[in-house]
């Protein structure tokens, strides 16, 4: 057998044992779920959070007000964000664009941890924000 045909069955052979023990096989421990369960563990003990989470508490364009994202009234989000771009001496951008930037991280980065109710009411507040800046509704 030459080199490079013996190189092509162990590598034959080495993918096989591989999606064997994706499926559960012999072969130690599944992919991700180790990982998972080691992220898990660290949250647990305290350990390092999503960075995304950092963000919205200590953001460098907005201050924002404990518990914005948790109201159950768009209005109520539009003007807390409002009132904190408007507030905001740090902000690279008009005001407008900043608390529509935070609204959005927010709803992309919270993902499925937010539930259809509250996505609904924060989808709402970007429309209320559109409003209380003047601009005009998002079309659709």
């Amino acid at each position: 057998m030459s080199t490079a045909s013996a190189q092509r069955t162990s590598k034959k052979g080495s993918a096989g044992k591989a999606q064997a023990a994706r499926r559960g096989g012999k072969r130690g421990t599944t992919g991700r779920g180790g990982r998972a369960r080691e992220r898990s563990r660290k949250r647990e003990a305290g350990g390092k959070r999503y960075w995304s989470a950092e963000v919205t508490r200590r953001s460098n364009a907005l201050d924002l007000e404990p518990g914005v994202f948790k109201h159950d009234d768009p209005v109520a989000v539009a003007r807390s964000l409002k009132r904190s771009a408007d507030a905001s001496k740090r902000r690279k951008s008009d005001p407008y664009r900043s608390a529509m930037s935070m609204l959005t991280f927010y709803l992309n980065r919270a993902g499925r941890n937010v539930g259809a109710r509250q996505r609904r009411v924060l989808e709402r507040a970007k429309d209320e924000l559109r409003k209380l800046y003047g601009r005009a509704p998002r079309a659709g």
